[in-house]
């Protein structure tokens, strides 16, 4: 389609996911002229996605932990944190009409358990404070110093950008990193995208995988390398696994294929314990029988254990040794598009303390664009929004910072 006249505007936020929506809502509010632009139909869909079994928007843990969860990537994040905190976005939530609760993992959640909601008054109260949205508009890259779309607008002029444009996971809902190789060619280095909170491949046998794609193994825990083993749930899949115990140690293991993982089918029992209940099974009793009714280990994890060792030791102490410490081989990640998150992105060394890009001024970045990564838990969530908010505030004082040139 050909495309209208220029338009310009103050800022120009690209992105309309949760940290493009909170650029806009932080850059309005302060007065400034913000046009959105996205190449969805409609905002947010990502958002949506996530609020679908439950909206996970942060994390009630104390912060220095918090801070944590991000790896080597903590000493970046943690001054966005400072900016906007998870204090900071639950009490955002409240004004939107989503009052929170702590659950009992310590999640913070709307009481509502979805996105939709929030959402709808979030984009009424963008409306409100006169936020243009222009939906259906792929960025395409620069054009000079202007900003050139696929869409019904075709360049723009901004005095500031915020480009929030996600990662590489889940492209069908907009995030599809068409934007790396628009900033590469600027100049800007972009750290390879890779699949984090993903699923992983395990070369199940076909018996296995028919029988247990889709099950889950409850109260498990997993450990690499020696690690500290993690608590939680893992899902068999045709092609593997995932599930939350999987995505918390998603990164050490990608980073580490193809690799050994250690299940520990019972981290309530320590081996010693656990090889002396194995010992009281009466002659005559099948060990399978066994198993499910005293051990309490549960169908698909005897099966698990059968699919690992065709032969199951009848040894009570080195079965308990195989149950703590079951080797799962895994062979690589399922692909970018079918993960939660990605990591990768605009290296750190690519921008200054506000998020603005060395190679080109005036454009600032926030979210998934950006090279780091978490943990499910509401950790993703928080960091998009509090990287939007230090973006945001960064663009706002190029801005005045320009205003004031002209007027010397």
């Amino acid at each position: 389609m050909a495309g209208a006249p220029e338009i310009s505007t103050e800022i120009a936020v690209i992105g309309a996911g949760p940290a493009g929506l909170m650029a806009a809502e932080r850059l309005s509010a302060r007065g400034l002229k913000v046009t959105l632009f996205d190449a969805m139909a409609t905002p947010g869909r990502k958002f949506l996605m996530a609020g679908r079994g439950g909206l996970n928007l942060t994390h009630s843990e104390p912060l220095p932990q918090f801070v944590a969860r991000y790896g080597d990537r903590a000493a970046q994040v943690a001054p966005w944190l400072a900016r906007f905190s998870p204090d900071d976005l639950r009490s955002w939530a409240d004004g939107l009409g989503a009052a929170t609760f702590v659950g009992s993992s310590g999640r913070v959640f709307p009481k509502a358990m979805k996105a939709s909601g929030l959402l709808r008054n979030w984009l009424r109260r963008l409306n409100e404070a006169g936020v243009e949205f222009r939906l259906r508009h792929r960025w395409r890259g620069f054009e000079g110093d202007r900003l050139r779309f696929e869409g019904e607008v075709s360049t723009v002029a901004a005095r500031a950008t915020v480009l929030a444009l996600g990662g590489a996971s889940w492209p069908k809902l907009g995030s599809d990193a068409g934007w790396a190789a628009i900033l590469g060619a600027r100049g800007v280095a972009i750290a390879p995208l890779k699949p984090a909170n993903c699923g992983f491949e395990v070369a199940w046998s076909a018996h296995f995988r028919d029988r247990a794609a889709g099950q889950p193994l409850k109260n498990i825990a997993l450990s690499l390398d020696g690690g500290e083993p993690v608590p939680g749930e893992m899902v068999v899949t045709r092609h593997g696994i995932e599930g939350g115990a999987v995505y918390a140690i998603s990164a050490g293991l990608r980073d580490r294929l193809p690799a050994v993982l250690m299940l520990d089918l019972k981290p309530q029992l320590n081996v010693e314990a656990l090889a002396r209940r194995l010992a009281e099974r009466r002659r005559g009793r099948s060990l399978s029988a066994w198993l499910t009714a005293e051990i309490k280990l549960s169908p698909i994890a005897y099966s698990l254990l059968r699919e690992v060792k065709e032969t199951v030791p009848d040894d009570p102490g080195a079965l308990a040794a195989l149950i703590k410490a079951l080797p799962l081989k895994v062979d690589g990640t399922r692909p970018i598009a079918e993960a939660i998150s990605s990591a990768g992105g605009v290296a750190f060394d690519a921008v200054d303390n506000h998020l603005m890009l060395r190679a080109v001024p005036g454009v600032f970045v926030a979210g998934e664009m950006l090279d780091w990564e978490a943990p499910t838990g509401g950790y993703l969530l928080q960091a998009c929004m509090s990287s939007a908010a230090v973006a945001a505030d960064g663009a706002a004082a190029w801005c005045a910072l320009q205003s004031n040139r002209g007027n010397a």
